[in-house]
């Protein structure tokens, strides 16, 4: 999770004026820290992890686990717990992890007290500092409570209670949608925002459409009837039953069906700019491996569906392109046709090695021109 500072966010309505003015400076930042770092040579090999951990609730009586919207309350406790812990031996305090918010309030995120070498004792000290890190996280917690970490709670968004406490789904005012209440999310301006802003820069809400496990139960079609077909709270309530919604798939119209899903996150430092591109592209043809290893999310609101990873749900989730972007209408308000969401896969290798070979970088890509001449120039 980026750094959160307090400010007054822009509706997007309000913020889209200002969207050149953000791109050309942002550009040259970007130009600027280039020419800062371009040559620069010698750091050592760090990396980190990021654990991001469900916080569950267990209702041992009536058979029952729900997310816990504890964030707010837990987190300033951690923060106090290792504070103590490193005034206790400072020496030491490059051994206490830190803990921070997540988008979703049953959300924490922990990392190591300072980065992981190559070393091998380095190494050696991974598992165990997770395992100290789950000690710590549990401190302050419930007895019936866990830090679990899995991919995506298989309830999230089911008819009825499946949070700690409860709220109901049509106080939804960021994203408007059937499933998730608003209080799911972490009430920092930051997220509610961002959701809202999703929504309104696409036109609609978020469509991510699972298909349907088929087993002997299952009707052909199946048209799931927990979705709140008739509702009228929202403009966008009637999009599932005009099409959003598709027949034999779990339809998921929200955010946080996506950034609420939880992972592990690895951050690299390289000696160099160069062994940084190279350390890039190492990893593009492994990270599709690694996802079908650790299949992990075969489950939504209730329901299995027929895939096993949250990739298509996470880029589906923070889609913001309008009906003209995605090519369901012709060019008119918006410059381009862009295949895919944003957050998605990585469109090229990057580094000058030879097994990067040319053809390896067949796709087409999608650029701004003026911006393109810049950076080049650059």
């Amino acid at each position: 999770m980026g750094l959160l500072v307090l400010g007054k966010p822009l509706a997007w309505e309000d913020s889209k004026q200002y969207a050149a003015h953000v791109k050309e400076h942002g550009v040259t930042q970007l130009i600027n820290i280039w020419n800062r770092l371009k040559d620069r040579d010698g750091d050592q090999l760090l990396w980190g992890d990021e654990i991001e951990y469900m916080i569950l609730t267990f209702d041992d009586e009536n058979k029952n686990a729900k997310l816990s919207l504890c964030q707010a309350d837990l987190l300033p406790k951690l923060e106090s717990l290792t504070a103590d812990l490193c005034s206790k031996d400072p020496t030491k305090a490059g051994t206490i992890p830190t803990f921070h918010p997540e988008y979703g309030r049953y959300m924490i995120e922990s990392t190591p007290g300072s980065p992981y070498t190559g070393s091998l004792s380095d190494l050696l000290s991974v598992e165990q500092d997770m395992r100290f890190r789950r000690v710590l996280a549990r401190h302050h917690m419930k007895p019936n409570q866990l830090p679990m970490t899995i991919t995506s709670f298989p309830r999230l968004g089911v008819p009825g209670v499946f949070t700690e406490p409860y709220f109901d789904p049509a106080d939804a005012v960021s994203s408007h949608s059937l499933f998730l209440p608003e209080e799911i999310t972490n009430p920092h301006a930051r997220f509610p925002t961002l959701t809202a802003n999703i929504r309104r820069r696409r036109g609609s809400k978020v469509a991510i459409n699972l298909p349907i496990f088929h087993d002997t139960n299952t009707p052909k079609p199946f048209i799931d009837p927990t979705i709140p077909w008739d509702r009228n709270v929202y403009a966008e309530d009637s999009e599932a039953k005009d099409g959003a919604a598709l027949p034999d798939h779990i339809y998921l119209d929200a955010m946080g069906f996506g950034m609420g899903c939880c992972c592990l996150q690895i951050t690299f430092q390289a000696n160099s700019l160069e062994e940084a591109r190279s350390v890039y592209d190492a990893l593009i043809p492994v990270g599709p491996i690694m996802l079908a290893l650790t299949a992990a999310a075969p489950a939504y609101r209730g329901y299995l569906s027929d895939v096993d990873c949250r990739w298509n749900v996470i880029a589906g989730s923070v889609d913001d392109r309008t009906e003209e972007e995605r090519g369901l209408k012709p060019l008119k308000n918006n410059q381009y046709v862009i295949p895919k969401s944003r957050y998605d896969s990585v469109d090229s290798y990057l580094s000058s090695d030879p097994p990067c070979r040319p053809e390896y970088n067949d796709n087409v890509f999608l650029y701004d021109q003026p911006i393109y001449e810049r950076l080049i120039e650059a």
